[in-house]
């Protein structure tokens, strides 16, 4: 739970590098409390045709809300995961490139950063140069 909340904690912090893990698991909890408010607005909400119900409009202006405050901590995480594979944070910027660039920070997302310091920070995962795991 730590690593999925670990970026709240660091809400606007574009400095330093993030590893994978907490890059990967702060998105997972993203996409689950999004699906999991919007499954309670389908859920309180009403048969198709009829007006909105109050408990439905809730929780889809919760959802906003939580979309709207995630905003900044999303891109810090991106930023420092960037940093980690010793880029440039401005290199979030490929994400608006129509069809391609949602692609290629996603391969970004994906690959594992440099051992050891550079010129971002240590190493997040202690420095070591011995066995890599996936996503840790």
């Amino acid at each position: 739970m730590d690593w999925m909340l670990m970026p709240l904690t660091r809400y606007a912090d574009f400095s330093g590098r993030s590893q994978r893990m907490e890059y990967w698991m702060y998105t997972l909890f993203c996409a689950f409390m999004i699906v999991l408010l919007i499954g309670l607005a389908i859920f309180f909400g009403s048969p198709a045709g009829a007006p909105h119900t109050l408990a439905e409009n809730y929780f889809l202006v919760v959802t906003g809300i939580f979309i709207v405050g995630t905003i900044i901590p999303n891109i810090a995480v991106t930023v420092r995961r960037l940093h980690d594979q010793d880029k440039s944070g401005w290199f979030y910027l490929l994400g608006f490139i129509p069809y391609v660039g949602g692609i290629i920070l996603l391969v970004f997302m994906c690959l594992d950063g440099t051992p050891g310091p550079n010129r971002y920070g240590p190493d997040p995962k202690g420095g070591g140069y011995g066995h890599r795991d996936v996503f840790a």
